[in-house]
């Protein structure tokens, strides 16, 4: 337990960020699921409105620094390529 004000601000700070980030890592989560069953459905329009809405959930979290700028960078390649694939197979 902290002993200083300025600790207990902190550990209140803290719990209030980590409150926050979480509810914005889960509804990325929650994106990237709907792009990856977009993918293994066959409409086209679905796909592309999930995987843009993915890509502005991932950048707007690695804006806010919720995530890494490199991990959103890599996760955005990887929807990229599968959307890809899924359109040249249709």
């Amino acid at each position: 337990m902290p002993n200083s004000n300025s600790a207990k601000k902190r550990l209140r700070q803290n719990k209030k960020r980590r409150l926050h980030n979480k509810t914005i890592k889960s509804s990325l989560k929650t994106q990237l699921r709907k792009v990856h069953a977009a993918v293994a459905g066959d409409d086209p329009d679905a796909r592309e409105g999930a995987f843009q809405a993915a890509v502005s959930s991932l950048d707007r979290a690695a804006a806010k620094k919720v995530i890494h700028p490199n991990a959103a960078a890599r996760l955005k390649s990887r929807l990229s390529s599968k959307v890809k694939a899924a359109k040249a197979k249709a």
